[in-house]
């Protein structure tokens, strides 16, 4: 039967890089065996923050391209099925009454254990697990309890979730198993770590999916990088398609160890990603995170700009200040443009002359210019680039004087 997998994470703020793993190897394994992926939220209430919390996780997982199969179910939703369910079983002497708490029953004896698709096979045993609440005082059902349950009511076949979910799956397997209902494989991947050999957190960079996307990363080349942590398909290939992911991940090329998230190694991948879209795609993509970020630049002008960039930066947050200079005007540090009046002064008076106003005329009008006054084009170049764009490292000169035109080059060269 095809495989019935989920993602189910728990609407307390903006989502981890380690829950979009754990969803991106779910998705991947059903998308390649034909299954199904759903989505569940484990909320406990309905707050003004878990509302916006479980929104956010939406647009993350579809600004990712991982779309879920049939409606997202809510834990809140379940909490009186749990509690049901929970009677039942005192009814049934697999579980009893405590303080207003109801504790289902775990065995004296043996061990429980699964075989694990990732790990192989595990056995915890029975002298480690205590009865388990499943019900609190107050009426709430607990994680380990409510948990299975819905795995039970959603028909899931197989739970891939992190490592540090181990220690949960045997008394979750006891639920099931006093539920009377089937119980589901397990995998457990390995956590990600920062670089320091510790979980990834704030402590490191960004850690949300929120935080990625703000930061100006494409979207296909962070999917990408998170399918290489902890899965490989050979020791070569770094660039994957979705479709090629799809068609490639298997669970057994997945290991057990920790992956390392190596932010330098993103933007390496992030720029592969971006050097090689065509022209429109990467202005769209460049102009949709503006808008994002609230940008009222001029859209046409970002579309010309695009293809002078494209080669420069490696995530679109690089690119207000590579070229903001060309919607706005620059205050050179004087330190680049010191002694420099006369230099600009003929340069001015060069390119006042150009015609058309081109790239090709503006670079054979600043050579001539700097061959006429004994310079290195680099020399005469800098203090030029400095002036017209506010800084040392810009896009292409000529190119860049081309966009702005040449009553705003004056003005720059003249102040």
């Amino acid at each position: 039967m095809p495989p019935v997998v989920r993602f189910a994470p728990s609407p307390t703020g903006l989502l981890h890089i380690g829950g979009v793993h754990t969803a991106l190897f779910n998705w991947l394994h059903a998308r390649h065996e034909g299954g199904e992926f759903r989505l569940r939220i484990e909320n406990t209430d309905t707050s003004r923050e878990v509302a916006e919390a479980t929104e956010q996780i939406q647009q993350s997982l579809r600004w990712l391209g991982l779309d879920w199969d049939g409606d997202i179910t809510f834990q809140l939703d379940r909490m009186e099925r749990c509690r049901e369910e929970a009677e039942r079983l005192v009814a049934e002497s697999k579980a009893y009454e405590d303080e207003g708490a109801i504790r289902i029953r775990m065995p004296d004896e043996g061990s429980t254990g699964w075989d694990d698709v990732i790990r192989g096979r595990i056995d915890v045993p029975s002298e480690k697990l205590e009865d388990l609440v499943a019900i609190r005082a107050d009426g709430r059902p607990t994680y380990n309890f409510a948990s299975p349950v819905e795995d039970w009511l959603d028909g899931i076949t197989l739970v891939i979730r992190g490592e540090d979910h181990i220690s949960n799956t045997p008394k979750q397997i006891r639920v099931l198993e006093a539920l009377g209902a089937p119980v589901p494989g397990y995998a457990h991947v390995g956590n990600i770590f920062g670089p320091d050999g510790k979980k990834l957190s704030k402590r490191h960079g960004a850690v949300s999916v929120e935080e990625f996307r703000r930061d100006g990363y494409y979207a296909p080349a962070l999917l990408n990088y998170l399918a290489l942590l902890g899965w490989s398909y050979d020791d070569r290939t770094e660039i994957f398609s979705r479709e090629d992911l799809v068609r490639l991940f298997t669970l057994d090329r997945v290991g057990s160890s920790p992956a390392v998230f190596d932010y330098d190694k993103l933007r390496h991948l992030n720029g592969v990603y971006l050097r090689a879209l065509d022209r429109d795609t990467y202005a769209d993509a460049l102009l949709g995170w503006l808008r994002e970020q609230g940008s009222d630049w001029d859209e046409e002008l970002v579309r010309r700009i695009a293809p002078l960039v494209q080669e420069k930066i490696t995530t679109f947050s690089e690119f207000p200040a590579f070229a903001g200079f060309f919607f706005q005007q620059v205050d050179p540090d004087p330190a680049l443009i010191d002694g420099s009046g006369p230099l600009l002064g003929a340069a001015r008076s060069a390119l006042e002359e150009v015609e058309p106003f081109a790239a090709a005329g503006i670079e054979e009008a600043l050579r001539g210019l700097a061959e006429r006054e004994g310079l290195k084009p680099r020399q005469a170049f800098q203090p030029i680039r400095a002036a017209v764009t506010g800084s040392n490292v810009s896009p292409g000169l000529f190119e860049s004087i081309e966009l702005l035109g040449r009553e705003e080059t004056l003005a720059r060269l003249d102040r």
